[in-house]
């Protein structure tokens, strides 16, 4: 059986994830706290702010920068996007 969380971002019981998927503290924050459908979301995002803001990830100050995002949009429900991103019509 799954494991079941109350997650913060959906606000709703969901499947949480099979292990913290950020090192430190802060990956277990997010595997206590955060389901596997918000974090597939957060991936997504991710990759648009990586690609659309050419972030080079051996930079640490664009580490940081990812953290920081990733923190406003599982955890303080923030809309985190990419400048310039106009999402594709159906």
């Amino acid at each position: 059986m799954a494991r079941m969380v109350q997650c913060v971002k959906l606000k709703q019981e969901a499947e949480g994830l099979d292990f913290p998927p950020y090192p430190g503290d802060l990956g277990v924050k997010i595997w206590r706290n955060i389901s596997k459908q918000a974090w597939a979301s957060w991936m997504d995002v991710q990759t648009r702010l990586v690609n659309e803001n050419r972030l080079n990830l051996a930079d640490s100050r664009a580490r940081q920068y990812l953290k920081e995002q990733m923190e406003k949009y599982l955890f303080e429900d923030a809309d985190v996007e990419a400048q310039g991103f106009v999402a594709p019509k159906s």
